[in-house]
């Protein structure tokens, strides 16, 4: 049994009702509610997997299966389907029990008489602006499964550009990680058998590249968990500060203004606006209210300031592609685009073309980085060998050129 909790509307005193019942599903409860008369207004779930605790495990929830869930949705609802039933259709066969409790909340919220976009404004984490005001403009305008279908594509789209930055970034982090490790090995295992050899000889003055390695071998044998504390409360107080305003908005401008990578990221942020913008304006959503929602979901707080701004001057009356032209945070390909679409009357295909063009390019540079920075990798990695073996080996051959070593009896 599941226990719910309700909000329902007495139909003789039409007074509100809050309290909880027990039963099998969501649609047994409703059932439960209307016989002892009354009108279900909300029926949330109070079991242990709650909707309060998922939206706390939203992370859970991939964009693989977000995906699955639109385009299933649309194909159901094209075929005629009632869009409770199609959404019992896609729970059951809904493996995440994350998203199965959502959308099980989802059904409830639509039986008492919500709108699927009021539905999953509940789950900001979840389905974010951007989805939400697509499922209203197609709610608005009686074209819900081309809207969803357009969901289906943009999360594709942005599912795509984070697994090829991801796949681009994984070879550079194990090669660092199997640097790190070989290092510390190096320091700690092999550095103080070579300190043996040294001290044998008294007397012999040593290179300053090996006095300063030893010196790093003895401090990370004395004092290794200090080393270990402090770079764990660096990495957990960084953690956290990159999730504060200030953090954020470093981390943003960073990106923006980091060498030899703010191409490649204002490249991103242009394809994601243009991306956004053409999806929403292409399902009917206002000007204005595309721009509150890009603002949104650009993800980068120096673009989302600018887009704001625009918007502002936007409702004074003046061009968006005038405007954005004079900003420095978009590529001038954008407002250009934006120009043409205002005079010919088509901003969403010339800001489709501007999205199309700046994925192309991303997917480049992207292929770039892979191809360049395996050599570079492997150079920094033999740079960093050859400094441990110098330091290591330089003494010996010049303990065995002074006859050092052979006077010593080794």
């Amino acid at each position: 049994m599941i226990t719910y909790k309700y909000k329902a509307k007495n139909k003789t005193t039409g007074k509100m009702v809050e309290a909880n019942v027990d039963a099998q599903s969501i649609q047994d409860a409703s059932s439960i509610i209307k016989g002892l008369e009354l009108i279900p207004i909300s029926i949330e779930t109070l079991n242990k997997e709650s909707v309060l605790n998922i939206r706390n495990f939203s992370k859970r929830i991939k964009a693989k299966e977000k995906v699955m869930f639109a385009r299933q949705l649309s194909t159901l609802m094209n075929a005629g389907l009632p869009l409770a039933q199609s959404l019992r259709n896609i729970e059951d066969q809904t493996k995440n029990k994350n998203f199965k409790v959502i959308i099980v909340d989802i059904i409830a919220s639509i039986e008492a008489g919500q709108s699927l976009s009021q539905s999953m404004e509940k789950f900001p984490k979840v389905f974010n602006k951007v989805t939400v005001n697509l499922v209203a403009a197609g709610e608005a305008s009686g074209t819900m499964d081309a809207s969803l279908e357009r969901i289906a594509n943009q999360l594709e789209k942005e599912s795509d550009i984070t697994s090829k930055i991801r796949g681009a970034m994984i070879y550079p982090i194990v090669v660092i990680l199997v640097m790190i490790a070989v290092l510390v090995f190096m320091l700690v295992k092999v550095v103080p058998q070579i300190k043996i050899l040294y001290t044998s000889f008294p007397g012999t003055s040593l290179p300053i590249e090996t006095r300063v390695l030893l010196d790093i071998s003895n401090n990370i044998i004395r004092y290794w968990w200090i080393i270990i504390l402090v770079g764990g409360l660096l990495i957990v107080f960084l953690a956290r500060w990159i999730r504060t305003k200030s953090g954020t908005r470093f981390i943003d401008s960073l990106k923006l203004n980091m060498p030899p990578f703010k191409n490649l990221f204002r490249m991103i942020y242009m394809a994601r606006f243009s991306r956004t913008a053409a999806t929403l304006m292409g399902a009917g959503v206002p000007l204005l209210s595309v721009l509150d929602v890009v603002s949104e979901s650009v993800d980068n707080y120096q673009i989302s300031q600018s887009i704001k701004k625009a918007a502002e001057k936007v409702k004074g009356g003046k061009s968006l592609g005038d405007i954005l032209s004079n900003d420095p945070n978009f590529l001038p390909l954008v407002p250009s685009m934006i120009k043409i679409g205002e005079k010919s009357g088509s901003i969403e295909a010339m800001l489709n073309k501007s999205a199309d063009y700046y994925e192309k390019e991303v997917d480049i540079i992207i292929s770039s980085i892979s191809t360049i920075i395996e050599p570079v990798m492997i150079v920094l990695l033999g740079i960093v060998a050859m400094i441990i073996v110098a330091a290591i080996l330089l003494p010996i051959y010049s303990l065995a050129g002074s006859g050092a070593i052979s006077s010593g009896g080794i």
